[in-house]
């Protein structure tokens, strides 16, 4: 039996993609006898979400890395090295053969262990720039025979000469039910007929991601009145929203989408979010966008570098000034956005088409066979 090690977590747009990954991968090995496992945080959302898909799960202590000095980045240094040895004893108990990588904090711990265990490791970068936790993977894959992973064409200009002869680049893994979403089940959900686009049922939805954004919850708080003469808004807030803005005809809050996300996607004639990698799942279902990236002192600029790949690309309006000139995520600024996309059908199609030629490459399945080929 060929035992296959996956790892990556702290948020869902590190684990959903590498689920991705793991459903694509045993459509593929049908006549191989292997098994999946995940080593993942010991605390958070990681456990219920990767044994809601069947996959065997171990936690391991994880620490943020942080490019900062705090009290807490002392606490969080021991953690990493305590995860590093759990991580190893896991690999080494259940003799992975390779470890998948789909990155964030928690990763780290386990590349490492693999890499010393001389298990092949193979780690994906999401974003247009590649972060701490991928630039150490990395150094953990090319020192064990394994691979690099990139979303983007240009991110491999960000890693040393030598690295670049070890990178694939596959766009981003994205579950296959995004590509065979329907829009039906999505109105439905929403309590709407399915009369498609019929008068006053056009819908713009709001994401946040898995624990909302209260920026673009405060957004729409205040453009709402303005947002739902066009739209009728569906708003995922996250689980700890500040304030009590009602349901209504027009305005339908969810703390958070699970099963039903890829269907009220594909029911959206709108997306606004920020600007991590789940908008790839956007451009999978060839959305036009609205985002609004995260900045400032806790962010290293990452998401404003996608919004801008996105934005170029033609597929996206953004509000941030460094993007998009003059253009602040402001709720005016917001109102203006929907409301220039809401009266213009030809400017949305030209969106859509841009953001559906982003969504064409099927990152799950090349990564899935790259792992193929290894295990085979």
């Amino acid at each position: 039996m060929v035992n296959i090690a996956f790892t990556g977590g702290g948020t869902g747009g590190h684990i959903f993609p590498g689920l991705a990954v793991a459903a694509e991968l045993k459509k593929m090995l049908t006549d191989q006898d292997f098994r999946l496992f995940w080593i993942g945080s010991a605390s958070g959302m990681d456990r219920g979400i990767v044994e809601d898909a069947g996959i065997e799960f171990f936690g391991i202590p994880s620490g943020k890395l942080r490019r900062y000095f705090s009290l807490r980045t002392i606490m969080d240094f021991f953690r990493v090295i305590a995860g590093f040895f759990a991580a190893r004893k896991i690999l080494k108990k259940q003799k992975a053969f390779l470890l998948f990588s789909k990155g964030g904090f928690v990763s780290v711990p386990p590349c490492a262990a693999a890499s010393s265990l001389k298990i092949p490791v193979f780690t994906h970068e999401s974003d247009f720039s590649p972060g701490l936790a991928t630039r150490l993977n990395a150094r953990s894959a090319l020192r064990s025979g394994g691979r690099i992973f990139t979303a983007y064409n240009e991110t491999g200009g960000f890693f040393p000469e030598a690295v670049r002869d070890h990178i694939t680049v596959c766009g981003n893994p994205v579950r296959a039910v995004f590509r065979s979403a329907d829009a039906v089940k999505g109105r439905a959900f929403l309590g709407l007929d399915n009369a498609h686009n019929s008068e006053g049922e056009r819908i713009l939805l709001v994401l946040g991601g898995s624990q909302g954004a209260r920026e673009i919850n405060e957004l729409i708080r205040a453009a709402l009145p303005e947002l739902i003469k066009h739209y009728i808004v569906a708003h995922q807030t996250g689980p700890n929203l500040s304030w009590d803005l009602p349901a209504s005809e027009r305005y339908k809050p969810f703390p958070f989408f699970r099963e039903e996300m890829p269907h009220v996607m594909a029911a959206a004639e709108l997306i606004l979010g920020r600007s991590g990698a789940g908008i790839w799942e956007w451009a999978v279902a060839g959305k036009p966008m609205i985002l609004v990236p995260l900045c400032g002192s806790g962010t290293r600029g990452d998401q404003i570098e996608n919004a801008r790949f996105f934005y170029q690309a033609g597929a996206a309006i953004v509000l941030h000034q460094s993007v998009q000139a003059g253009e602040e995520a402001s709720p005016q600024a917001l109102i203006r956005a929907v409301n220039s996309l809401a009266v213009d059908s030809e400017k949305r199609t030209k969106m859509a088409c841009s953001s559906s030629k982003i969504g064409e490459r099927d990152g799950a399945k090349l990564i899935a066979c790259v792992l193929t080929e290894a295990i085979k």
